[in-house]
């Protein structure tokens, strides 16, 4: 059960090693583009060149899907980037269902994980399986493995890693349970919990009386989707890559360029160096190809 492209490479991996995936279920297909066609998820091309069998459900307690997911006879699902389910399905196969989550848990349960371990200036992050119970990202972990964040990693590079390296774990797991070698844990509910919640625009929107350091974090954890936003004398940006740096003091938001190479934003304590960016309308473009065409006052 999964969606979009982070769920392939499991559903790959299982494929190629032997697995009989008796059924996947993803997303009904998408109007997209300009003509509005109808768009398969990610996980539907996949499972179509495997020749796997596809439910696209747009009610998971529709009696009728839960007739045909029944009908599959599935001891195990796994489930990998997919909606919340409920009992009447994650309770169904006999050896139950487990999920793949882009963080350690218990921390940074929700729907963006990674995201927000950038975000928020981890080192640190990983990948973990666990059984579903009703409350979300909180059952028994099954298999943990840590990946480090580095410094110039955005969210698009970690996504990468984390895609891989979850196939990985997804595998190591479908074989622990097929062999009987596995002894969940249950989650600490103790200590500070940080959490992933849905992104939005809100969230999206850079605050320069925040710190330098926090401001490039932001950016880097939105990059490159949905990206960090700013506003510069009137006009909407896409924020992608940024460094921080120290230049005389100045009031909160100020901008500094010399309008041929570079465009520095003052943040609380330093300054903000934007070296990619989107203006509303336009192409994501390095600064120095932004003031070719545009001069800041």
């Amino acid at each position: 059960m999964g969606t979009p492209e982070f769920a392939v490479a499991s559903l790959n991996v299982l494929v190629e090693n032997g697995y009989e995936v008796v059924g996947v279920i993803t997303a009904p297909d998408k109007p997209s583009g300009r003509g509005l066609q109808l768009m398969p998820s990610d996980v539907k091309v996949a499972a179509q060149k495997h020749g796997l069998r596809v439910l696209q459900p747009m009610n998971l307690k529709a009696p009728e899907f839960i007739e045909e997911l029944k009908s599959l006879n599935a001891n195990l699902q796994v489930v990998v980037a997919f909606r919340m389910l409920p009992e009447m399905v994650w309770s169904m196969p006999e050896i139950g269902t487990f999920n793949l989550h882009a963080s350690l848990l218990p921390q940074y349960r929700g729907a963006a994980p990674i995201n927000w371990a950038i975000i928020n200036g981890e080192k640190e992050t990983g990948v973990t399986t666990f059984f579903l119970k009703q409350a979300i990202d909180t059952g028994s972990i099954l298999f943990q493995e840590k990946e480090a964040i580095h410094p110039d990693d955005d969210a698009g590079a970690l996504y990468q890693r984390l895609m891989m390296k979850g196939a990985g774990l997804v595998l190591r797991t479908v074989k622990a349970i097929e062999a009987g070698d596995y002894k969940p844990v249950p989650q600490s509910e103790s200590g500070e919990m940080k959490h992933a919640p849905k992104l939005f625009r809100e969230t999206s929107m850079i605050d320069w009386n925040k710190s330098a350091v926090d401001i490039v974090n932001l950016v880097r954890g939105l990059s490159p989707y949905p990206a960090a936003w700013t506003t510069l004398e009137g006009k909407n940006y896409k924020v992608f890559r940024t460094s921080a740096l120290s230049k005389k003091p100045a009031t909160p938001g100020t901008i500094d360029t010399d309008n041929k190479t570079y465009l520095h934003v003052r943040a609380s304590d330093n300054w903000v160096s934007i070296d990619e960016l989107q203006p509303e309308g336009k192409k994501r473009m390095k600064t120095a190809d932004l003031l070719r065409g545009y001069k800041f006052q």
